[in-house]
């Protein structure tokens, strides 16, 4: 006999609990089901026969969603839980290891490095901790207000600030990874570096020497990315930085060389030039090419504006490292400085695990091919995070492990990946969701587009900061607002109002109409919204 609790959504009153509960009765070898609305869960308690998929299915058959919360891995006899071994110890792997554990799952994570993956320890957590220092250092040098507040050059401690930073990672590392497997006896730690003996079978080299196998019945690849080494002639050998070593670096370099040209290049640069270095970029081309033109000749000009060097659409012929001076031959020019910081990208960890030989497919790049339950190529071996094909964003990466967590428990749930912003912690920020004008035409839509400059947005006004723009991509026909790309003081916190518009399908009509509170920058989107069908110029300041 096997005991399942899952989770349904959808159900608007108690007759559709009851409603629920009679279709569970009716599935052959269900002996119990009990609903309840005011929980928004199922009981069920069925025969070995009996599949959780068919029980899920039932449910949805009848025009409501469910999900496994506990299925027969949880079972009532000693020794039955499920064996879940988790490669990788960062978002998506904590959120899978959790979600297992609390389903019965008996969990053993295997972890090579430092517990916490990137984000928490040298991705996410550090560099904004930097970047916001940065901000503050530059407020007090400068700032559209000078006139009236006497500004002043900050003498910058960089060992502080770095104390300072290093204390809040190690404080959110114990918090939300050290601390979880202190008190969750489900769920053990092996460090070491895992490989695959065959599609049941790991094979750990661990960390204090010698091996140990771990057998398990689902596995999670949760092993994340690391920063991208392009092949230049002179580079290998030299002292030069990744982000790893840039965000714990003691001292502030005179002349930092950076190269690339997207979300990290991009943050650290500006942060360290706010800091004090002078800073020379170069990408081999244009600043965040990914992304509208607008949006990074719109941050390349911000940047020169603070003193930065911008060389874009550059390739990098060799670099020479001599007497503590890095040389980059760009071929028309070399440049020099004391710190090269490359970020270039970054690649998946895969390598080495032996992932090919029992047949799990990998992309060029050798990322992880996964379907929308993060089931990968091989039936009981899952794989979410930057290992994957999916966005390299830590929240899909946790969302991704926990859906992982519920399909590895027998459940059904997929991870929706049609609407996923994106935010580059510069100043001002860049924030995108959804299509842009050349996406949206790749995919066939007829597309009408508007951009509203920051000088029509009263916030911007109000701050004296009209850097940037709003620009929004709708459907020429029915009016549905399809993309959104904002450079912005703060975008990253207005886009999300863009991404819950799309996800509704709203038209830019319906966006127009909406209450905004007045002087906020989300008003922008309203604005944006309203160019489609009047000007904005002729309205007054908070014209609805």
């Amino acid at each position: 006999m096997s005991n399942y609790v899952l989770r349904v959504t959808g159900m608007t009153c108690d007759h559709c609990a009851s409603s629920i509960e009679k279709v569970l009765r009716g599935i052959s070898g269900v002996r119990k089901a009990e609903v309840s609305y005011a929980e928004g869960k199922a009981r069920v308690e069925a025969h070995g026969a009996v599949q959780v998929q068919d029980i899920v299915a039932g449910i949805k058959a009848n025009g409501y969603d469910a999900a496994v919360l506990e299925s027969e891995a949880v079972a009532n006899a000693p020794g039955s839980s499920l064996r879940v071994a988790v490669i990788g110890s960062g978002g998506a792997a904590f959120a899978a290891a959790i979600r297992a554990a609390e389903g019965g799952a008996q969990v053993t994570l295997i972890e090579r490095g430092v517990t916490g993956g990137t984000c928490v320890n040298v991705g996410c957590v550090p560099s904004k901790i930097m970047i916001r220092a940065a901000h503050i250092a530059h407020l007090r040098a400068s700032s559209p207000f000078d006139a009236g507040v006497e500004p002043g050059m900050p003498r910058v401690d960089r060992k502080a600030l770095l104390e300072q930073q290093q204390g809040r990672v190690d404080e959110l590392r114990h918090a939300k990874y050290e601390g979880i497997l202190e008190s969750n006896p489900n769920i053990s730690l092996v460090r070491g570096f895992a490989r695959f003996k065959d599609a049941r079978t790991l094979s750990v080299d661990l960390a204090e020497g010698g091996s140990r196998d771990i057998a398990f019945d689902r596995v999670l690849i949760a092993s994340g990315a690391s920063p991208n080494i392009p092949d230049v002639p002179g580079l290998a050998g030299t002292p030069f930085w990744t982000s790893t070593e840039a965000l714990i670096a003691e001292e502030m370099p005179r002349h930092l060389l950076v190269y690339g040209g997207s979300v990290v290049a991009l943050e650290l640069a500006q942060a360290y030039r706010r800091l004090g270095s002078q800073v020379t970029l170069i990408a081999r081309s244009g600043l965040l090419s990914q992304e509208d033109p607008l949006a990074g000749q719109t941050l390349a000009a911000t940047l020169e504006e603070e003193g930065m060097r911008v060389l874009a659409g550059q390739t990098l012929q060799s670099v020479k490292h001599v007497d503590g001076v890095f040389t980059l031959d760009l071929g028309a020019e070399s440049v020099s400085g004391e710190r090269l910081l490359v970020a270039a990208g970054r690649r998946p960890n895969t390598a080495g695990m032996a992932l090919e030989a029992i047949g799990i497919k990998l992309n060029a790049a050798g990322a992880i091919a996964v379907d929308d339950r993060l089931r990968t190529s091989v039936e009981n071996i899952f794989a979410a995070g930057d290992c994957t094909t999916n966005p390299a964003f830590v929240y899909v990466a946790a969302a991704a492990g926990t859906r992982a967590a519920v399909n590895m428990l027998g459940g059904d749930e997929a991870l929706d990946l049609s609407v996923v912003p994106a935010v580059v912690f510069t100043d001002p920020q860049v924030a995108t969701v959804g299509l842009s004008e050349t996406e949206a035409a790749g995919k066939g839509y007829q597309v009408e587009t508007r951009t509203l400059t920051l000088d029509n947005v009263p916030r911007s006004l109000a701050n004296f900061d009209t850097r940037g723009f709003i620009k929004m991509v709708a459907e020429k026909d029915s009016g549905r607002l399809l993309g959104v790309q904002a450079v912005a003081a703060e975008a990253g916190e207005l886009i999300q109002s863009a991404v819950l518009a799309i996800r509704a399908r709203m038209t830019v009509k319906e966006l127009a109409t909406q209450f905004f509170p007045y002087l906020t920058m989300v008003e922008g989107l309203k604005l944006c919204a309203q160019t489609f069908s009047k000007d904005v110029k002729q309205l007054s300041c908070c014209a609805g």
